[in-house]
């Protein structure tokens, strides 16, 4: 019998929500596994998170078996086998670090963290910078993602005065045949109105344009989400400030990496002699 079997058993004997310190004694009692670690209960705790609905990291398997059930005045968190009816179940929100959780859980949720303090200092360096600057950056982001004949050749920046509502243009192919047209709008807090894609829609439409980008530091409104997704025979991509920053980081674009850690797990097949 495998950890996983034992502990299944003992909360399906039990019928409820157990700590993984009382699984660990009824697998004991019940001398449904020998251990050999140091530390069986962490081992418990370990294999029980890896398979928990709603708890994911790196390293946590991909086939859930348990739900982590935790209430108020509650001391520590109690697990039960899942049901496996989602809409059911709400996942217990880490909020803070608490003493079940692995190793591997802290660190991913700290990445996270990490990643969303890089982006806001990303957006803030943006909204510090001038009109010129995100037009070129716009441009050289989706020649980065891929978009464009050439890396370096493909793209230019058309933004300035009398740019008719064009700010970037992105040749797909090296004769310039099929282009996407782009708009960068450097924005704090004012959400981009429907009267500016409106505008797009018709720049693009005087340069008998069908594909489109349209770039904010900060978000659009919900009519000027609407008015993108009805342009009639244009195909108009909305990119807000988040998600731009998201593009920058996967893209290593005004960041750099200064530390990479290695997480390891047990290479079980490494035991199989």
């Amino acid at each position: 019998m495998t950890i996983i079997e034992a502990i299944i058993n003992v909360l399906r004997e039990y019928g409820k929500a157990l700590s993984h310190k009382d699984i660990y004694d009824r697998i004991i009692s019940k001398n449904y596994y020998s251990f050999g670690a140091k530390d069986p209960v962490a081992v418990v705790r370990g294999e029980i998170r890896k398979h928990c609905y709603g708890i994911d990291f790196p390293s946590a398997s991909p086939r859930k078996i348990f739900v982590e059930i935790k209430s108020s005045g509650q001391s520590k968190p109690l697990y039960d086998l899942w049901s496996r009816q989602p809409s059911k179940v709400e996942p217990a929100k880490n909020e803070k670090i608490t003493k079940d959780q692995l190793p591997e859980e802290i660190i991913h949720n700290k990445y996270i963290e990490h990643r969303d303090s890089i982006k806001s200092q990303l957006l803030d360096a943006i909204n510090s910078s001038d009109p010129a600057f995100f037009e070129q950056l716009v441009v050289n982001l989706l020649l980065k993602m891929g978009y464009g004949w050439h890396e370096s050749q493909a793209g230019k920046v058309v933004g300035g005065a009398g740019d008719e509502g064009i700010d970037g243009i992105i040749n797909e192919d090296k004769l310039g045949l099929e282009k996407i047209y782009i708009q960068a709008k450097r924005y704090n807090n004012k959400k981009v109105p429907p009267s500016e894609i409106r505008e797009f829609i018709g720049s693009m439409n005087q340069n008998g344009a069908h594909k489109g980008v349209f770039f904010s530091s900060s978000s659009f409104t919900e009519q000027a989400i609407s008015s993108a997704k009805k342009a009639q025979g244009m195909n108009i991509t909305l990119i807000d400030g988040e998600q731009l920053c998201e593009y920058l980081v996967q893209n290593g674009m005004g960041v750099a990496k200064v530390s990479t850690y290695e997480l390891y797990e047990i290479d079980r097949n490494f035991f199989d002699l």
